[in-house]
This record gives C-alpha cells, structure tokens and sequence, in this order.
C-alpha cells in the first residue's frame, strides 16, 4: 500500500471507529471486549481492500463487514463458550443517559438470534433501508420485513410496557 492510501485509510479509521465501537456494542449487547475484537477485525478487512475499486462508499462496506464478522463469530462461537458459575464484576464507567435503560435494552437485545439482532441494528440503529439491510445479510427484503417484525414483537413481548416507565425518567 502506497503511503498516501495508508493515511488515508489511517484518517478513516479513526474517524469511523467510535462509530463502528458503538454498532458492535449493539450487536453483542453490550459485551465491550468482544465489540473492540470486531471491529479490529473489520478494520483489518478493511485494511486489506483499501484503495481497491470495491469501496465506493468505505463507511457503509465498513459497516457491512463489521455485521458479516459478527454473524461468522456468531457461527462459530458455541465451539469456543466456557460456562463459568461465577460473575465478574463490571468495570466502572461514565455512564451518560439511563444506564437501567441501557442494561434493560441490551439484554432483551441479548436474547433475541443472531440474524434478528443484526436486522434490528441496521434497521432502527443504523437507520439502513430494508434493501440495504438485506444486501448486507445476503437475504430477501421479505425476509428482512419478517425478521423485523418478529424481533420486535420478541422486544415488546420481553419489555411489555416497561420500557414505557423506562422512557419516563
């Protein structure tokens, strides 16, 4: 890679990574480790295709290999997961809005599949248009309008009318 692209794709990569960080949060529900792993990942495909004619808009491909790493770990994971009996203790962090609000959201978010977490991050999180979001899945624009609709039925069967008392404060 020629210097010039290299800057180039170091002044991407800083300036879309808070962003990627935060839809990686979304899509592992809040586990932060694994979210810093994806996008490392993402940043590495990416890394790998700069400067190619692919990238006509780097953000979004950015965003489209962060959803596909996620869904291969996805994949991948049950070989990996060790259960344990005990709890680690979550690090202390500037929370800024309603951290119960934020727990609430990201384990009803846990609880849904894979492929539905994906579709409602890109859906309503990412604000992406049902075609772009069956694109970045490889499925039908069918299929992406039903799995919106089932995981948010999941989501208000889980939350019911709590996340109204939630909104409140």
């Amino acid at each position: 890679m020629r210097r010039s692209q290299e800057t180039a794709f170091r002044e991407f990569a800083a300036a879309r990574m808070g962003h990627l960080f935060r839809s990686a949060c979304l899509l592992t529900s809040g586990d932060t480790h694994l979210a810093e792993d994806l996008v490392q990942e993402t940043l590495g495909r990416m890394y790998v295709v700069w400067g190619s004619s692919r990238l006509g808009n780097p953000a979004a491909y950015a965003q489209t290999v962060l959803v596909r790493v996620f869904l291969a770990h996805q994949r991948r994971r049950s070989s990996g997961e060790r259960p344990s009996d005990e709890i680690p203790e979550a690090p202390e962090t500037a929370a800024q809005g309603d951290a119960s609000l934020r727990l609430t959201l990201l384990e009803a978010l846990r609880k849904l599949p894979a492929k539905d977490r994906a579709v409602v991050v890109l859906r309503y999180w990412e604000d992406r248009s049902i075609a772009e979001t069956a694109d970045v899945l490889h499925v039908s624009s069918a299929a992406v309008r039903t799995r919106s609709t089932r995981a948010l039925a999941r989501l208000r069967a889980q939350l019911g009318d709590s996340i109204k008392d939630f909104a409140a404060h």
